[in-house]
C-alpha cells in the first residue's frame, strides 16, 4: 500500500488500560519501558499502528506483544475505545496521536509477560500508581471513569463482563462488593439490591452459603443478559 503526502502528518498509536480485580481492589496492568523515550518509566501497554492495520487490531497486537495478553484471553470481555489524545508535544519523538482503549480481564485468565520494548509487566493497584510516561496518567483517569460507567444505570452488553469476577454462585453482598470496586464508591445496600434484581436476570438458587462466621446468605446465578439497556 503506497502513500504520498504533500503536507506533514502525525503518527498514530494505541494505548490500552487493562483493569482487573485482585483481592477486592482494582488494579491496572503497566509496562516498564525498556527504551527511550521515558526508559525505565511505567506506562500503559501500546505502540504504533501499522499502515495496513485497523485501530483495534493494532491495540490487540500491542497488548499481546508488550504484556502477553492475547486476543483469545479477551474473548467475551469488553474492549472499548475511550478517546483520542493528540496534544502537541505529548510524545518527544514526533507528532503522535494516540487512540485509547480499555478492557476488564479476570486475573486468572492472563499472566502478564513483558516482551518487545517492555522490560517488565506488572499489576498495580489504582490506589498506589507509579509516575506514568507520556500523558498516560490523563488517559488512565479517563479509562477509570469509562470503566465505572459499565455498571451505571445505563447498562451495556459489555457490563455483563463484570460478573466474570464473581463465582458462578454468588451472594448479593459479593455482587455489591464487586460493583463497588468497579464504580469506585460505596453503594447503599437496599438500593443496590433493588437495582441489581431489576436490571439483571438473576436466579435465586433456593440455597444458602454454609460455614463461616456470618449468617447464611442466599445464593444467586446470572441467567443471561441484562433485562434492559
Amino acid at each position: 500500500m503506497a502513500f504520498t503526502y504533500d503536507y506533514p502528518h502525525p503518527a498514530v498509536t494505541t494505548d490500552i488500560a487493562v483493569f482487573s480485580i485482585i483481592e477486592d481492589a482494582l488494579h491496572v496492568a503497566l509496562i516498564e519501558r525498556a527504551a527511550d523515550p521515558f526508559k525505565g518509566s511505567w506506562a500503559l501497554p501500546g505502540g504504533f499502528v501499522n499502515m495496513d492495520e485497523d485501530l483495534i487490531d493494532g491495540a490487540r497486537r500491542e497488548l499481546a506483544e508488550e504484556a502477553g495478553v492475547t486476543p483469545d484471553q479477551l474473548d467475551g470481555l469488553p474492549f472499548m475505545q475511550i478517546g483520542a489524545y493528540g496534544r502537541p508535544g505529548r510524545d518527544p519523538r514526533e507528532r503522535v496521536i494516540t487512540v485509547a482503549f480499555l478492557t476488564l480481564v479476570p486475573m486468572d485468565r492472563v499472566k502478564l509477560v513483558a516482551s518487545t520494548d517492555a522490560a517488565k509487566a506488572e499489576w498495580f493497584t489504582m490506589d498506589d500508581l507509579p509516575p506514568l510516561a507520556f500523558d498516560h496518567a490523563d488517559i488512565l483517569t479517563s479509562a477509570r471513569e469509562a470503566l465505572s460507567k459499565l455498571v451505571s444505570t445505563t447498562l451495556t452488553e459489555e457490563a455483563k463482563a463484570v460478573f466474570s469476577f464473581l463465582p458462578q454462585e454468588f451472594t448479593l453482598s459479593q455482587a455489591q462488593t464487586m460493583f463497588e470496586t468497579i464504580q469506585g464508591q460505596p453503594l447503599e445496600k437496599r438500593n443496590f439490591r433493588k437495582w441489581i434484581q431489576t436490571h439483571w436476570d438473576l436466579e435465586d438458587l433456593k440455597k444458602k452459603t454454609q460455614g463461616g462466621r456470618h449468617r447464611p446468605a442466599a445464593l444467586y446465578a446470572l441467567n443471561g443478559l441484562s433485562k434492559q439497556s
